[in-house]
């Protein structure tokens, strides 16, 4: 039987039938697939507890995402990549600009490193030849980026709403050890009233979506406009904006001074947290603690006033 990629309703159908004790003949006569073909999906897709659908269902996106990443990586291109990386040093950014100025068929940067972190593996030399030998790459790179969709940027936000008055506030993620955990932070921009949660599911979207509308729900009505970046952990921006009744808009990529307040008070919880921090060992009580500190100091742009006793006359 000719091998076809598996449909949610089939994983689904996989993972009932598995609860209801159904041998591998008959789920794989049920969902209209031969043997081997369920014994290769229950091996790729399983986890550490058994099968799940939806886990299931997003291995095998994520799978199939990067493989079809991976084969535009023709041989030629490659070889491209191996001969300027080995002879004359170039970055796998110069690579990919240069190719696509050339008018020649490129790959994206993460593509590159993905390759490069492959050869890696393999015991290769690829890595050798990057400046940095990948040690500034502590995040995976095998996942090329995802812009976040609908986006309004920067641009479109009303020149008043610059922070000069209260209900403009910045937003982003501060991440643990080796890229586990992630805290999301938020600051009022007019008087540096900070605020910050840890995210039990690290970067997810709809996860950092539900506790940013939990940490702003008290202040509906007073939140003018979310500034934020361009990760994918912002992706569910619509579902914030509509529950918290705000815009939100993005700054441009590479452009952290267009959210300069919220990357300076994150310089501050890192006072306390320093990069290289298990988050496993922060306790929501811990990170509490941390806030209630820097919310409480006296701020020169606030006449020494404190970023609390500021927030709190506005929300009054």
């Amino acid at each position: 039987m000719k091998y076809n990629h598996l449909t949610a309703e089939q994983r689904y159908t996989i993972d009932v039938l598995l609860r209801q004790k159904k041998s591998r003949k008959e789920i794989a006569q049920t969902i209209g697939v031969s043997q081997s073909t369920l014994c290769r999906e229950l091996k790729r897709n399983s986890g550490q507890r058994g099968y799940h659908w939806q886990k299931a269902q997003v291995k095998a996106a994520d799978r199939q995402r990067r493989l079809q990443n991976y084969r535009s990586l023709t041989l030629e291109i490659r070889n491209f990549i191996r001969i300027k990386m080995r002879e004359e040093q170039w970055s796998p950014a110069q690579i990919a600009g240069w190719l696509r100025k050339q008018g020649r068929k490129s790959v994206c940067v993460e593509t590159i490193y993905a390759y490069i972190r492959t050869d890696k593996d393999n015991g290769g030399d690829l890595w050798k030849h990057c400046r940095h030998q990948l040690k500034h790459r502590k995040r995976q790179v095998s996942a090329p980026y995802v812009a976040v969709q609908d986006r309004t940027m920067i641009d479109d936000r009303p020149a008043e709403w610059d922070g000069s008055t209260p209900g403009d506030f910045e937003m982003d993620t501060i991440v643990g050890k080796d890229g586990k955990g992630a805290i999301v932070t938020l600051v009022e921009r007019n008087t540096n009233f900070t605020l910050a949660r840890k995210l039990p599911q690290g970067k997810n979207a709809k996860a950092l979506a539900q506790t940013v509308i939990l940490m702003l729900l008290p202040y509906i009505g007073k939140i003018r406009s979310i500034t934020t970046d361009n990760g994918s952990e912002f992706a569910e921006h619509l579902l914030i904006a509509k529950r918290l009744r705000t815009k939100i808009f993005f700054a441009h990529p590479y452009s952290s001074w267009e959210k300069g307040c919220i990357e300076y008070h994150n310089k501050l919880i890192r006072q306390y947290i320093p990069k290289g921090t298990d988050f496993d060992s922060i306790s929501d009580e811990m990170l509490k603690e941390i806030i209630i500190k820097i919310n409480r100091r006296p701020r020169l742009k606030l006449g020494f006033s404190t970023p609390v006793a500021e927030f709190f006359k506005f929300i009054a």
